[in-house]
């Protein structure tokens, strides 16, 4: 299953942020597979993209992050399973 999470920065927590990040911390536990990751150009946030069949470990590793990022996490679907859902809707 596949996730999107938008995240922006919670105010004055980019130092911490920066740290967290380039010490490795966000590189996702076993269990979650990054897709990709995009950043804002303005510093404020950014969109990733998750492959995990574990919402709770989806829900733990957004927590580890909890103090410095608000975080929006939900499960998304592609073209294809899109298209197909709305093909058995309604016909095509």
């Amino acid at each position: 299953m596949k996730f999107i999470s938008t995240y922006s920065l919670r105010p004055g927590c980019q130092p911490e942020a920066a740290k967290r990040f380039l010490s490795g911390s966000a590189i996702p536990p076993g269990g979650i597979k990054l897709l990709g990751r995009w950043h804002k150009c303005d510093l404020t946030g950014g969109v990733s993209l998750w492959e995990s069949d574990d919402p709770a470990a989806m829900y733990a590793f957004a927590l580890s992050w909890g103090e410095t990022l608000e975080m929006s996490t939900h499960p998304v679907v592609d073209d294809a399973e899109a298209g197909a859902a709305l093909a058995a809707q309604y016909g095509s």
